[in-house]
């Protein structure tokens, strides 16, 4: 019996049952989230969606997603006090609920608090099933353990917005039923099969455990190399969350897929902007395994670091140019860049640590991802729309050819808006969409997004070379 077969043998039945948990919760999240809520959030009325600004788009996304990677700081502290299981129970209603709300509501203010809902949602189990596996694996396990959970996490990412892919075009209401039905699907794994894993019993009140963790991490934030580092990163984040944020609504706006369907033998429509997205978990799971055997070669910080710039190169690809071919190619360079830095990102924090404080260090790593969220909504606002958003730059050319065209209101859509643009320019769509792409170069964009990329890489070179002066902190 090989080695491998011998770790396996040893996980116990709550491993498994939690990784099958994993994977429809990512199932349900990024069906939605990856590639489809952007486009759901800023697609016109007309067609279904709800017809938002870039700038309403990134006040959600934004706040809601910086939400959902701080709040486990507190969620985590519940469930330690009432139990894994009861709060698992709670966070897949919410998430059915919150679903259900977002498929309903129409108003910004409604769909805010309904997207806040879900990251609440989010942020009860993320830090649970995590924190099971951590519980149910050893040193001689944990591995491998972790290692399954991510190419779980990743299969979960893959199918979800590939499944929503071939159904949004049929109705936006399908893809929140799909992620209702995989979210529903894991009441049968939690009544029946969730073992609830030992956990140490404490005096403390809930208060008093929240407090901890707060002041925890505010011992954590003392160390002002640390503090700058995790600024750093929520750089990278700021740039690498365009994949969400941006990316879906640029494609959707100025790219032809139906060129790449024909070139490959499919019908028209085949191919939508979710499938494109879909590809960077696709790529994660096919090369993570040979890229972190690379990555193990180097030091963690010089691998995030060019990581970041690889990351940087795909970013730009991915909105430079009207290629769906050369697209495709910027997200695998993209997922490249990703996989060299982020995973990198959790190790150089373990070895940086004190060895007496390393669970207070391991405690604050979301929280980079967080501002990270926080600065990818504000960039994919007004920056965004400034420079790419379509609508926008048609009525600027309409407004410095002459051309006089009743604004959107309830009677006239943004369909009918580009409907009487063609006739006045005389174009079709896709003659119109070149037309503003050779007037305005919103593709300059790819300058913004993949300059955050490459100012988090150099600022990460600075800080080694100025502050760490080539050596890890504490001498780990």
């Amino acid at each position: 019996m090989s080695q491998l077969s011998k770790v396996l043998m040893k996980f116990p039945r709550v491993y498994w049952v939690s990784n099958i948990m994993e994977l429809f919760e990512r199932w349900a999240w990024y069906g939605f989230y990856n590639g489809f809520f952007a486009l759901y959030l800023t697609s016109a009325k007309e067609d279904g969606a709800l017809g938002f600004s870039n700038v309403e788009k990134g006040a959600i996304m934004g706040t809601g997603s910086m939400i959902l990677y701080f709040l486990p700081i507190i969620t985590g502290a519940i469930a330690d006090r009432i139990g894994y299981k009861k709060v698992l129970i709670v966070s897949f209603t919410a998430y059915i609920l919150s679903f259900f709300m977002l498929s309903r509501f129409e108003s910004f203010e409604a769909i805010f608090a309904a997207f806040i809902c879900l990251a609440v949602a989010g942020a009860l189990f993320k830090p649970i099933i995590s924190g099971t596996i951590a519980r149910v694996t050893d040193k001689e396990t944990a591995s491998v353990g972790f290692g399954i959970f991510y190419m779980v996490v990743n299969i979960g990412g893959f199918i979800g917005p590939f499944v929503a892919s071939l159904i949004y075009k049929t109705s936006w209401d399908n893809v929140f039923y799909v992620s209702i039905a995989a979210m529903a699907m894991n009441y049968i794994f939690v009544f029946f099969f969730y073992k609830e894993p030992a956990v140490e019993k404490t005096d403390k009140s809930f208060a008093q455990n929240v407090g901890i963790a707060f002041k925890n991490i505010g011992i954590t934030l003392t160390d002002w190399k640390y503090v700058l580092f995790l600024l750093i990163i929520g750089v990278f984040w700021t740039a690498y969350n365009q994949l969400y944020y941006s990316f879906p609504v640029f494609v959707e706006s100025w790219v032809n897929l139906d060129k790449m369907a024909l070139q490959l033998g499919m019908d028209a429509g085949s191919i939508t902007t979710v499938t494109i997205s879909s590809m960077a978990s696709f790529f994660i799971i096919l090369f993570q395994v040979f890229i972190s055997s690379v990555t193990a070669k180097f030091r963690p910080l010089n691998s995030i670091m060019t990581g970041i710039f690889i990351l940087a190169f795909g970013l730009g690809m991915m909105f430079a140019n009207l290629n769906p071919w050369f697209i495709v190619l910027g997200i695998l360079i993209f997922g490249i860049g990703e996989m060299a830095s982020s995973p990198k990102t959790q190790e150089y924090i373990g070895r940086i640590a004190p060895a007496d404080r390393k669970a207070l260090y391991m405690g604050t790593y979301f929280l980079p991802i967080a501002i990270g969220h926080m600065g990818a909504g504000w960039l994919s606002g007004k920056p965004y729309e400034n420079v790419a958003d379509k609508f926008l730059l048609l009525k600027r050319a309409v407004i410095e050819k002459g051309f006089d065209i009743p604004d959107v209101s309830a009677t006239f859509t943004q369909s009918d808006y580009f409907s009487r643009a063609q006739e006045l320019f005389g174009m079709d769509s896709h003659q119109l969409t070149r037309y503003l792409w050779d007037t305005y170069n919103p593709s300059k964009v790819w300058i913004l997004f993949a300059g955050t990329a490459v100012a988090a890489s150099i600022l990460l070179y600075l800080y080694d070379r100025l502050i760490l002066r080539g050596r890890e902190v504490n001498g780990n």
